[in-house]
């Protein structure tokens, strides 16, 4: 159901295999005619780009990428294997300014990256298509609508009058990496009789339990007899108009659609039956969202069934940059990862490109919650170009229709950083917004997803939109703004879209792998470095920051006399600010309800933004996030002179019975004082336990007080199942500083394995900081994490695509505390 013609019993053919690229100078050739026999036919790959094309024939190099909007990309196909005859020619995405030509008479010109056309055709046999693409860049200089600002991070202004993507012209943020060509599918359709089109589907969780189901579409076809199916129930269709019918059916014992932590994504098959024969209309799931804005309206938490959800994420980039894909197979390994992670939502922020219905497909059977911006960003959009208006509008529709029944679109947004942008230029309130995030976007969705709360902007909210006490916040206090973690308390953040911006350092493999330059020192370096554009500091910075400011090192002293040892603290970092900060947001009385990281996945390897690398690995920091994000949590807050609180999550619909201890520990061993409490955690709750209540009697566990020196160097609390002895969470506290309790601890490991599984068993004599397992071959199920004296732990290996069945695995074992590598064999 991509399109809206023929979309259902009809015969389609993609148009992926013949292409020839060819680049023109700009204007050079009017029609198809006029490209010269002489010029350079490069096979290229559609969907696709440009810069695919180029690079698979080894004409493009994405680390360095050469202007791609200054030349006429033309691409060229002989439909030789298509019969005579009417058909539809379908065109779901064309960057940016497209002329499309069927045997050289132009049949569409497209100017907007994000709309989708239908051109119905008469071939005739062996038929010439062709696309050109004309240069974007020259086009960027031509005057346009008066804006009354102008962006810093985002070049060239002109950009704010066609409808592209912002990647590839965000300096600091992303390479430049034009897009250009064929970026979505191209096929051809053959209509039947019995082709149904406009299909509409809307699947609803009423407040009673019971799903409702609506599908209307049109049929051309004479008195058809029609049925929908859905969760071993039938309802016929009804005429309710002409050639225009509809169904609604109600399901009563219906499992509701839950975000993975919280519950199971459950889905349904929906199937049309038309005389007699069955069409799939695909998947949905029942699911209510809904907006707690709370008594003083200034809160902003996402109701999923009437439960209040604590959204977890990060924000999307892409796939791949030069591609752009949008298959299933260059989803899956990211949003794997994002779910393993313990991940419940993705932003798919305005600076980016929308993704397609295979996207949505997985998130919605992974259980990820999607937040959806529309794509503008920062600039101030034309407000009464009729022309520019109209693309808008035809480019919400389709993206709506696109992703119709699907249960993990979350949140829709308008864009982002647009109020943001004018209200830090000292623009007025009445300057902020536009008709296309006011009136035209939230018209059309009241009309298609009236299920999905919409945000006009974001940041929105508050006295100014970068407040982060009130709405939608981009916070960075902690982070760009290096302020201290407990700013994450003092900021009141309701609900963070953008949060937690590090450059973070990728696992040593990976820099080996795609980077083997000097860290910091080396100019390739610090190019993958990301940055605001005109800042006087860059991200690494921000990073470096945070390594004094938690281990008392000093990190430029650390570069020169111990890169190594600097890079793993780097490593290390960055993953302890985003624990800490996140048990501040998911502690008892926060006022938190969800923050989403700056980003998923890097462009390009090396210290990005991303907490997963450009091939997929994830870095150190995503293991952090996977012990952050636990369903069944435990944390500890410091709470000064009150001393040290641990609060214990349940997000889970079943209750548990658990066993919480807390300890601590003199010179990373010796245990000085302990307690413990056995008790029944209600499902969807948070307890909270002052530490001393533990022990029976009072203990500096924060070292507050200062009589004398410390008594200990790091409190653990480890959470139990009674029911099986399983630990289900550990947390770890640092009353002097994460450097004052460095040791060289003792760690023995041993293989072994289970079935086909692998596994490392770990045992130390004293706490060892961030633990990290270096399999080749292998990735660790846990790593860098700390472990504690007391007790045995298990990490499973997962083999890699790739690595040999029969072999062992074997590598070594490093942490924090030691320069010492435990050589791990069978």
């Amino acid at each position: 159901m991509r399109g809206r013609l023929a979309s259902i019993g009809a015969e389609e053919s993609v148009l992926s295999e013949g292409w020839n690229l060819v680049l023109t100078e700009p204007d050079a050739c009017a029609v198809p005619h006029d490209i010269p026999l002489s010029a350079q036919f490069i096979p290229a790959p559609v969907p696709g780009t440009v810069a695919a094309a180029l690079e698979r024939a080894g004409l493009f190099d994405r680390e360095n990428p050469e202007p791609l909007n200054t030349k006429d990309a033309w691409y060229l196909c002989r439909l030789f294997d298509a019969e005579p005859g009417d058909a539809i020619l379908r065109f779901e995405g064309l960057a940016t300014l497209c002329h499309v030509f069927l045997n050289g008479q132009e049949i569409l010109f497209s100017e907007s990256m994000f709309t989708a056309h239908e051109i119905p055709v008469t071939l005739s046999g062996g038929d010439e298509l062709a696309l050109c693409f004309r240069a974007l860049g020259p086009r960027l200089s031509e005057p346009g609508p008066r804006a009354r600002w102008r962006p810093q991070m985002i070049t060239p202004p002109g950009l704010k009058n066609f409808r592209t993507t912002l990647l590839g012209h965000m300096p600091g943020w992303c390479p430049d990496v034009h897009a250009v060509g064929p970026w979505r599918p191209i096929s051809l359709v053959r209509r039947n009789p019995l082709s149904l089109d406009n299909v509409s589907i809307r699947a609803v969780l009423e407040e009673s339990g019971v799903g409702r189901l609506s599908v209307s579409l049109h049929n051309k076809a004479e008195n058809p007899s029609m049925l929908l199916r859905c969760g071993g129930m039938e309802q016929p269709f009804e005429k309710v108009g002409d050639n225009h019918y509809s169904s609604i059916l109600k399901l009563a014992d219906i499992e509701p659609w839950w975000p993975h932590t919280h519950g199971a994504p459950r889905l349904y098959e929906l199937t049309l039956v038309s005389d007699g024969t069955e069409y799939s209309l695909g998947n949905t799931g029942f699911r209510r969202i809904e907006v707690d804005r709370g008594d003083h309206g200034d809160d902003f938490a996402l109701l999923v069934n009437g439960e209040r959800v604590f959204c977890r994420g990060a924000v999307w980039t892409t796939a791949d940059i030069a591609r752009l894909p949008g298959g299933r197979a260059d989803y899956e390994p990211f949003l794997r990862l994002a779910t393993d992670a313990g991940m419940n939502m993705i932003r798919i922020g305005g600076t980016m490109t929308y993704e397609t219905p295979d996207f949505f497909a997985l998130c919605d059977e992974l259980g990820l919650l999607v937040w959806q911006d529309f794509m503008f960003a920062n600039f101030d959009y034309p407000r009464n170009d009729k022309t520019f208006l109209g693309h808008v509008h035809a480019e919400i529709e389709e993206m709506l229709h696109s992703v119709q029944a699907s249960p993990s679109l979350a949140v829709l947004c308008g864009g982002s950083e647009i109020h943001q942008q004018a209200a830090m230029l000292g623009l007025s309130m009445e300057f902020w917004s536009g008709p296309i995030t006011d009136e035209i976007i939230p018209a059309v969705i009241a009309r298609m997803r009236p299920d999905v709360p919409y945000v006009p902007n974001s940041p929105y909210g508050g006295a100014l939109p970068f407040s982060p006490n009130a709405g939608v916040a981009h916070y960075y206090g902690v982070g760009a703004y290096m302020r201290p973690i407990a700013d994450a308390r003092r900021a009141e953040v309701r609900f963070a879209s953008e949060s937690l911006a590090f450059a973070h350092v990728p696992q040593h493999r990976t820099l080996h792998r795609h980077l083997d330059v000097p860290a910091v020192h080396s100019p390739l370096w610090k190019a993958r470095v990301p940055r605001d554009r005109s800042a006087s500091w860059d991200f690494e910075d921000v990073r470096d920051f945070y390594l004094e400011l938690l281990y008392g090192f000093d990190p430029a002293r650390l570069r020169r006399e111990d890169p190594e040892r600097y890079l793993d603290l780097s490593r290390a970092v960055t993953g302890e600010v985003l624990e800490e900060t996140f048990a501040e947001w998911r502690r008892k009385g926060s006022s938190c309800s969800g923050a989403l990281v700056w980003t998923l996945q890097d462009l390009l390897p090396g210290p990005g933004w991303g907490v997963i690398d450009s091939t997929g690995e994830p870095k150190p920091v995503w293991y952090a996030m996977r012990r952050a994000f636990r369903p069944v949590q435990t944390v500890f807050l410091d709470e000064g002179t009150n001393g040290l609180d641990v609060h214990v999550v349940n997000e889970t619909d079943a209750a548990l019975d658990v066993e919480l201890e807390v300890f601590c520990l003199r010179d990373g061993k010796q245990q000085v004082v302990s307690g413990n409490t056995g008790f029944k955690l209600a499902a969807r709750s948070v307890e909270r336990f002052a530490s001393t209540a533990l022990f029976g009697a009072f203990f500096d566990t924060t070292y507050a007080f200062r009589f004398g020196p410390p008594a200990h160097d790091v409190n653990v609390a480890r959470l139990r199942s009674l029911a099986d002895g399983a630990i289900l969470a550990e947390s770890f506290h640092f009353p002097s500083g994460r450097g004052k309790a460095l040791h060289d601890a003792g760690i023995e490991a041993s293989l072994g394995k289970v079935g086909d599984d692998w596994f490392v068993d770990l045992r130390t004599d004293r706490l060892a900081q961030s633990v990290h397992i270096d399999v080749e071959g292998y990735r660790a199920e846990d790593d860098w994490f700390h472990l504690a004296p007391g007790a045995a732990r298990r990490v499973r290996l997962q083999r890699l695509p790739g690595t040999e069945t029969d072999s062992p695995p074997s590598g070594e074992i490093r942490h924090l505390g030691s320069s010492h590598r435990l050589m791990l064999q069978s």
